[in-house]
């Protein structure tokens, strides 16, 4: 996938929010809707229309702004766990088409039950399972399993899971916090993984 096709939409929200991908080609699919209000304004800025919304997990930060996305451009939504607006569930092993790639549907639950990720050949969409940096880990770190519903060994078996799922030529990874990055998506993975194994807490202090 070329990068420069995927846009952060939530990138000037002021406010806690996932990070919402806009990614543009022969599909136009919304990856997450995100909290923030000015959601439907940045969309715009780039396309009249979407073909899908797609939905990594249902926390509030990444679905805050979902309702507003949809009746906006009346697009059909995508989603494992069941949603009164869910038009089409998904099911590991399944396959969904976002910009110009295929993308395989993973079940990576842990920090979500109803947790997936998306892998083409060149591109992860990883939602909060794993993430490039973020406040607690720079390069390699994962999504928080110290709340209710939330279990570390699963988020382990995800890990290893979506390494099992990935090919070598993922160059390109996109996820729910942090920023974007492009370069050896299997390291970031294999070093959250490893700091995953460890069982230390994300976040000690809290």
């Amino acid at each position: 996938m070329d990068a420069t096709t995927v846009t952060n939409v939530t990138a000037g929200a002021e406010t806690f929010t996932c990070n919402a991908y806009l990614v543009e080609g022969d599909r136009t699919v919304l990856v997450d809707a995100g909290a923030y209000e000015g959601v439907v304004d940045a969309i715009a800025e780039h396309t009249d229309t979407l073909d899908a919304v797609v939905l990594t997990h249902q926390h509030t930060d990444h679905v805050g702004g979902l309702d507003a996305v949809l009746d906006a451009f009346d697009a059909p939504l995508y989603a494992y766990a069941e949603h009164p607006r869910r038009e089409t569930a998904l099911e590991a092993g399944d396959q969904v088409f976002i910009g110009e790639e295929p993308f395989d549907v993973v079940y990576t639950p842990g920090h979500a039950d109803d947790h997936v990720s998306f892998v083409s050949e060149t591109t992860l969409f990883s939602g909060d399972v794993v993430v490039h940096n973020d406040g607690a880990f720079e390069y390699g770190s994962f999504g928080r399993t110290d709340m209710a519903g939330q279990s570390r060994e699963r988020l382990i078996e995800s890990l290893r899971t979506l390494l099992t799922e990935m090919g070598e030529g993922i160059e390109h990874m996109y996820a729910g916090h942090g920023e974007e990055f492009h370069g050896d998506v299997r390291d970031v993975v294999e070093t959250a993984l490893g700091r995953a194994e460890k069982r230390e807490p994300k976040y000690p202090d809290s």
